[in-house]
């Protein structure tokens, strides 16, 4: 069974397109969208898109997700959350309809795919138990194993860093399967995983940054033009943003590290 797990795609329409392109040649037998869907520049043309695909498709809902439910219900955000994500997603809770919410509402946590021939493999967005807890190939085994302790699956996958890795702690594999919108890599595109019985492969989908970033940068969207040069015409590095992601990790986690 061929799986392709597509995360954190943030609105970005021109990179789903891209990868979807693609995967009418990989043909994977389901599709995993692991959370982060919307929040981004093109929200409700990025959830049509999804909605029309023939191949079987799994969602599951990440913190972006939850946090624009929330404000479409008029419910109270982190108070820790800054002033221009909770710009960005009061502007995307105000694109949709009634019948988006309550898709994005009833999203679970978790997925597990059963196999017969091979192990069961968890999805989740940042880890089993919440949707944004992070972790990277930076922290140390002590803090990944009370993230993933109780985990019967020994495959797991996760994104919500949005930089590709694979991490091994014993005989569990966790496999970050990056971003298709919001990337952190050497060089812009699209990110996700493949996966195929029990091997992986982490893939990249080349596309028109500049047409995307000039489309993104005519939308509405509160953060259109920072987002279209410094997320998809230009991109952090994964190292950057793993040193970056790993202090914030470190700065709001028990000290237990």
């Amino acid at each position: 069974m061929r799986v392709a797990a597509l995360y954190d795609i943030h609105g970005n329409v021109p990179a789903l397109h891209a990868i979807l392109a693609e995967l009418e040649v990989v043909k994977p037998d389901l599709i995993i969208i692991g959370g982060d869907i919307i929040s981004g520049p093109m929200p409700v043309q990025t959830l049509e898109m999804l909605f029309q695909l023939d191949t079987p498709v799994q969602f599951i809902r990440g913190n972006g997700d939850r946090e624009v439910v929330l404000t479409f219900d008029g419910e109270a955000l982190d108070l820790e959350m800054s002033d221009s994500v909770r710009e960005i997603t009061s502007w995307v809770a105000e694109q949709l309809s009634r019948s988006h919410r309550d898709f994005l509402a009833q999203l679970p946590l978790t997925y597990t795919l059963k196999r017969e021939d091979f192990e069961d493999v968890l999805f989740c967005h940042a880890i089993p138990t919440n949707d944004e807890d992070i972790f990277t190939p930076l922290t140390s085994d002590a803090v990944v194993a009370t993230f993933f302790e109780g985990t019967q699956q020994r495959t797991v996958i996760c994104g919500h860093t949005h930089v590709q890795f694979e991490r091994r702690l014993s005989d569990l594999r966790i496999l970050n399967a990056g971003s298709v919108g919001m990337p952190f890599a050497d060089k812009p595109g699209a990110y996700w995983l493949l996966l195929d019985g029990d091997s992986y492969e982490h893939r990249f989908t080349p596309y028109d940054v500049e047409a995307a970033a000039k489309l993104i940068a005519s939308t509405q969207y509160p953060q259109a033009q920072p987002f279209a040069d410094e997320n998809v015409r230009k991109i952090p590095t994964a190292q950057e943003a793993l040193e970056f992601l790993e202090a914030l990790a470190q700065k709001n986690r028990p000290s237990t590290d």
